[in-house]
């Protein structure tokens, strides 16, 4: 017989958050699809782009509500798991999860397919614009991103179901983790960290 652990989560980010999903539907299309083949989920991400409202093919933008709050998908709540259980495995070898991405992918889960960022009072969608530089054949070239941000401030709430009790503790660290490396798109340099509390 399964047993379930669950806990209830909110994230508070302490810097802005950016939009990772690609603002031009026939990208994003092609990359879900290549990704999870399944039509009814490749039909739902694409539509939840909100595209109409993005002005800039190449902005990476936040999937939308119906009524045009952002949100977060449940698997980058999991793939932000797996890439902090990678970094402490790292730090601290000795406390090492092995086979980590399968028992994310199989045993740790979040309820919620669509979380709602729940922008601070007076808090809008912005954008950023970046130089992103790269070296290629042809030396090197640079090119300008642009992301939807959402502001410091903003918090989501979701619900962690472990089939595995002793996953909990863990998923505590990984949580923990986010005030150093966070979610969303650029991450590394600082944007999407976040503190969390259990309120559940």
């Amino acid at each position: 017989m399964i047993t379930e652990s669950k806990m209830k989560v909110r994230l508070t980010f302490s810097e802005m958050v950016l939009g990772s999903t690609a603002g031009d539907p026939e990208i994003t299309r092609s990359y879900i699809a290549s990704k999870a083949p399944d039509a009814a989920k490749l039909e739902e991400e694409v539509a939840a782009l909100g595209v109409d409202g993005v002005e800039e093919k190449t902005m990476t933008v936040f999937p939308k509500l119906e009524d045009g709050t952002p949100f977060l998908w449940d698997y980058q709540v999991r793939g932000f798991f797996k890439s902090a259980c990678q970094a402490l495995n790292n730090a601290d070898p000795k406390n090492k999860l092995t086979a980590f991405k399968k028992k994310i992918d199989t045993l740790v889960f979040v309820d919620e397919r669509k979380i709602p960022y729940q922008l601070p009072e007076g808090g809008v969608i912005g954008s950023l614009q970046r130089p992103l530089r790269g070296m290629t054949a042809q030396g090197e070239r640079i090119a300008l991103a642009n992301s939807e941000t959402i502001p410091a401030g903003t918090t989501v709430e979701f619900t962690v179901t472990a089939l595995e009790k002793d996953l909990l503790p863990r998923v505590r660290e990984w949580l923990d983790y986010g005030k150093y490396n966070g979610l969303g798109q650029w991450r590394n340099a600082s944007y999407g960290r976040f503190t969390w509390e259990e309120i559940g």
